[in-house]
């Protein structure tokens, strides 16, 4: 059985404004997704985050996100494909600069919010910011939500030259096709502490775990996302890991 990483979204703080517990959470995973300024951050937390992930071996992801500060980048903005992939370079360039500083690299990129949920949807948003992770650089994956069947989102990424990391989440309910269920429906966000194992858990082995309707979901993914801003995640990270380095 290929192991799971497990991942969290980080550095979602701004000024004086302060989300999740970082400095607790980045010892407990592999992936660090650290937002760039359009839906969280700021040039010193971005600064910090990059030097805690750095410290623990965390690998750093950039988040970017539509610019919607004021909404956590979870509304869609119309933006054309070339004003996506442009945003999302702006904002890989400026995590990339703070990630050089401290002697490394963006591994990765993660959408945030709604720009992650549009690409679901949309093969010329998808294409955009696939075009932005090709001419960063070579080589720099792109994680896209594990879906029911993966097939388009590889055959993109396929045509474009891009590595896929394909992603599932523990603190999320799920519809019949794999999509997140919209945080609007009830019951979308787990906030139970022994449910969001149960469902990590499951998905880590490659088993099925049950939709918001109750029917089996069976994903693949590569990596296990616990969001910063659920207030049972740092409890939820903490054994978390000890079950995934027990399997």
């Amino acid at each position: 059985m290929k192991k799971i990483l497990l991942n969290c979204d980080m550095g979602e703080s701004f000024g004086a404004w302060k989300m999740g517990d970082d400095a607790l959470a980045m010892p407990l995973v592999d992936q660090a997704n650290l937002a760039c300024g359009y839906h969280a951050g700021d040039p010193l937390t971005m600064q910090r985050s990059v030097a805690l992930a750095v410290k623990h071996g965390a690998s750093i992801g950039a988040h970017p996100a539509y610019p919607d500060l004021q909404g956590f980048g979870r509304r869609h903005i119309s933006c054309s494909p070339e004003e996506v992939t442009a945003l999302v370079l702006y904002q890989l360039g400026a995590l990339e600069a703070f990630c050089k500083a401290a002697g490394t690299q963006v591994a990765y990129v993660k959408p945030h919010g709604a720009l992650y949920n549009d690409l679901v949807r949309d093969d010329a948003l998808f294409n955009a910011v696939l075009a932005a992770c090709r001419a960063f650089r070579q080589g720099l994956p792109l994680m896209v939500l594990a879906l029911a069947d993966n097939r388009r989102e590889q055959q993109l990424a396929e045509a474009a030259g891009v590595p896929l990391l394909f992603e599932a989440f523990a603190d999320r309910a799920y519809l019949p096709d794999g999509q997140l269920a919209p945080r609007r429906l009830e019951g979308a966000v787990h906030k139970d502490s022994q449910r969001i194992l149960e469902q990590a858990l499951l998905i880590a082995q490659g088993a099925p775990f049950v939709d918001i309707n109750g029917n089996p979901l069976q994903l693949h993914a590569d990596s296990l996302c616990v969001h910063g801003d659920n207030a049972e995640s740092l409890a939820v990270l903490r054994r978390l890991r000890a079950s995934l380095d027990s399997l």
